[in-house]
């Protein structure tokens, strides 16, 4: 009956071998698994080191001493950070105790990203980070260069709204000449009215054709500043350096933006089309009686009511112009390699990837010895000691006894030895004492 009662199943033996098993491939895990962690832990603080040492604009030795120390710190926290959850969660037997410890894993976890693993990923693609912010700003630079010279260009094309009243105006001059506009020919009041206004848009005109040489130098002038912008963006070197020149670039790609918005006519032919009809200065009728007079009169206001409608036509096509979205205010900003990783986080996700698994997998570890330390116990839970023991735990434990018994079998003799001593000494003394 006691027998039955002591005999292993066949699933508690097959638990039991598994455990057994565990244990064994641990205990040889646990023989490298520090010197893995501390090479992680190094790896990290050299990446850090890169990282900081990007943002510390001076380069004396109390900088140095300064990355090097943060680097160290990180490494050491790390370190000890992912020992502590390597000995302690997969230890944990309670539900509370795992969950409080996985919080404390995850509230690390993210110190470790904030303070180490963004120095990573800036040591790792920093240097590309910031030459896709110069890219970046060529082509915000780019589109501001293309849209001033598109608004540009549109002013230009209302020179041909301006012809086109010019040479309606200049006609009706030639017709008034000739008398067919108010019957009298020659060059009489309704004539020098026409005059005036053909005039004013010839001026206008001329003053339109004058901005188009502007606007195509300052165009390819801004083209060539962008190719040697692109050129800095590609080219060998340290990037800092580069941005130095890139920046001193920029500043002057802005001003021939700013230059192409000033180009931009749209503004001077909206004020001539309202000043149009305004600045008509009526002469003084010179008819030789008054059915003339009456002609010319009827003649200038017809005059008056065209210039009304040609200025409403510039003016609208004018403020088609003026409409249009100016192009975005664009300044070229100077990045650290740290700030431009974070910035176009979504270009670089593999350098992420690579900075934060480098801090976090041995989270990973923490969980594999979690289960196996779980399914251990799972092997051995209702076994009593006894059913446990392996023939290496007998042979230990039988040793063990035969060590004791070794000091017992020593200690009783040498009471013995005392006690002899003891007796042997007692006539002596009653000898003396007679």
């Amino acid at each position: 009956m006691e027998d039955s009662q002591t005999k292993l199943t066949a699933a508690e033996a097959k638990g039991l071998r598994t455990a057994k098993e565990l244990e064994g491939h641990l205990s040889w895990l646990e023989t490298f698994t520090p010197a893995a962690l501390g090479v992680l832990a190094i790896a990290s603080g050299i990446y850090t080191y890169l990282g900081v040492s990007s943002l510390l604009e001076d380069t004396g030795a109390m900088s140095f001493f300064a990355a090097v120390a943060y680097s160290i710190a990180v490494s050491v926290g790390i370190f000890v950070f992912w020992s502590y959850m390597l000995r302690l969660m997969p230890a944990m037997r309670s539900a509370a105790g795992f969950i409080g410890l996985s919080v404390s894993m995850l509230v690390g976890s993210a110190a470790i990203i904030a303070m180490s693993s963004w120095l990573n990923a800036a040591a790792l693609a920093g240097s590309a980070a910031v030459e896709q912010h110069l890219d970046t700003t060529v082509r915000d630079y780019q589109a501001a260069l293309e849209q001033a010279h598109e608004i540009a260009l549109s002013g230009q094309a209302l020179g041909r709204e301006v012809q086109r009243a010019k040479e309606a105006f200049e006609a009706l001059a030639q017709q008034e000449r000739s008398g067919e506009l108010s019957g009298t020919a020659g060059e009489g009041a309704v004539f020098r009215v026409l005059t005036q206004k053909t005039e004013e848009l010839q001026n206008l005109e001329e003053q339109i054709r004058e901005q188009q040489p502007l606007i195509d130098s300052a165009f390819d002038e801004g083209n060539e500043i962008l190719g040697r912008m692109r050129a800095l963006t590609v080219a060998p070197g340290p990037v800092e350096q580069r941005s130095v020149a890139f920046s001193e670039e920029s500043v002057r790609l802005a001003g021939v933006i700013t230059n192409l918005n000033q180009y931009s006519v749209a503004p001077l032919v909206a004020r001539a089309a309202e000043d149009l009809p305004a600045s008509v200065v009526l002469p003084e009728l010179d008819g030789r009686n008054s059915s003339v007079r009456e002609a010319q009169s009827s003649t200038i206001a017809s005059v008056l009511n065209a210039l009304d409608q040609r200025s409403q036509t510039l003016k609208r096509a004018a403020d088609e112009v003026l409409a249009l979205e100016p192009p975005q205010e664009t300044a070229y900003n100077p990045i650290s390699s740290a700030d431009a990783v974070i910035k176009y986080a979504g270009n670089f996700v593999p350098s992420w990837a690579g900075a934060i698994a480098i801090d976090l997998l041995p989270a990973v570890l923490v969980f594999v010895l979690a289960i196996t330390q779980a399914s251990i116990r799972s092997g051995r839970d209702g076994l009593s000691i006894e059913e446990t023991l392996t023939l290496a735990d007998l042979k230990a434990a039988i040793n063990a006894m035969k060590d004791v018994e070794a000091s017992m079998g020593a200690a009783d003799k040498e009471v013995l030895r005392r006690v002899a001593n003891a007796e042997a000494s007692e006539p002596a003394n009653l000898n003396a004492a007679e």
